[in-house]
């Protein structure tokens, strides 16, 4: 998508929200489409629930960034609904929980605080909707968080689905390697240049270089879906749910906590916390990412100790749920279900 197709979205902007709005609409028996604050970790944290049956099975997803909330994404999910009761989350520092506690009752913003926040995400969904377990889905940055409640709290959850999979610095540099061999045959010097300039070594990067390089790596992947322009951009801005003063805040958001959790980012490795897994594992990843490559992805995957499986969504990159989100839906219910109730 163009710059122009953006302004197109913004000049078309109310009545995309309002097509949003009549999609979203739900009036089934046994539904729910809910969207609140819950007292999560001593503050407020904003969740949407949203579902056409809610004796399907809960879906949460724990959203990348930091702090990049997909609540924006609940038109693509629509279809999901039919299966599964979705759960998305602003998390503490993101979105509307980050205006709920800007004047900085936000608390310490850690990946140890925010996986405890999920655990207590998960534990209230269970009581809430009765239920004795849920599927949890951790995209981008969101799985570092993921893969850690999956490891605390095994017992809260029927599977886990890793998307978009950070693993290690291991991701970095080959998302840097990946990144700057793709300029090169794009022949753009720009990127080339630039990228040379940060250097492949992350423990070096400033917050800007690590920006810099996820944006080239965007630019760089031109065979699939946009990141920025074809998903992100085009949901914010026709998302129902969110006025102008919710977009703001959610790049406010994105700033405050890359800023706290920069560092933890570039050297978390999911292998410290082992790689024996109680329950099933599936990692679903595009076929085509820079920015988590799929390669590293597939090493962790091989690594890790349980029942599990590793689909590629084809002809898709970073943000592979939103990018196809019919495939996406079709290897949920293909792969995940039958491992929850092998006898459906």
């Amino acid at each position: 998508m163009s710059k122009n197709n953006i302004i197109m979205d913004i000049a078309l902007r109310k009545s995309n929200q309002r097509k949003n709005t009549e999609k979203l609409i739900i009036n089934i028996p046994n539904s729910i489409a809910e969207q609140r604050f819950i007292k999560i970790g001593g503050i407020n944290q904003w969740i949407t629930i949203r579902g056409e049956n809610l004796n399907n099975p809960i879906l949460l997803f724990i959203h990348g960034g930091p702090a990049s909330p997909y609540s924006i994404f609940c038109p693509l999910l629509r279809s999901w609904e039919k299966h599964f009761t979705i759960v998305q989350w602003d998390q503490r520092g993101a979105g509307k929980t980050f205006r709920k506690n800007i004047k900085g009752s936000h608390g310490t913003i850690t990946f140890d605080r925010l996986t405890q926040d999920g655990v207590e995400v998960a534990e209230y969904l269970l009581n809430y909707i009765g239920q004795e377990k849920l599927i949890l889905i951790g995209s981008s940055v969101g799985s570092i968080i993921g893969t850690r409640m999956v490891k605390s709290r095994p017992e809260l959850f029927h599977a886990y689905v890793g998307t978009d999979q950070n693993v290690s610095s291991d991701t970095q540099i080959l998302s840097y390697q990946m990144t700057l061999e793709a300029l090169h045959a794009a022949g753009h010097i720009k990127g080339v240049q630039t990228l040379k300039k940060i250097g492949p070594d992350p423990s070096r990067w400033s917050r800007q270089d690590f920006d810099q390089k996820n944006q080239w790596a965007v630019k760089a992947n031109t065979t699939v879906p946009n990141m920025i322009m074809d998903i992100i951009l085009p949901s914010m801005l026709s998302s129902p749910n969110h006025s102008i003063r919710d977009i703001i805040d959610i790049f406010k958001g994105m700033n405050f906590s890359l800023d706290l959790l920069f560092d933890e980012l570039l050297t978390s490795d999911l292998h410290k916390l082992g790689l024996q897994f109680e329950l099933p594992v599936f990692i679903f990843q595009g076929d085509n990412d820079l920015v988590t490559p799929t390669k590293i992805a597939k090493e962790f995957f091989d690594e890790i100790d349980a029942h599990k499986e590793f689909v590629l969504i084809k002809n898709a990159g970073h943000l592979a749920a939103f990018a196809r989100p019919d495939q996406f839906l079709s290897e949920l219910n293909m792969r995940v279900c039958p491992a929850i109730w092998p006898s459906s």
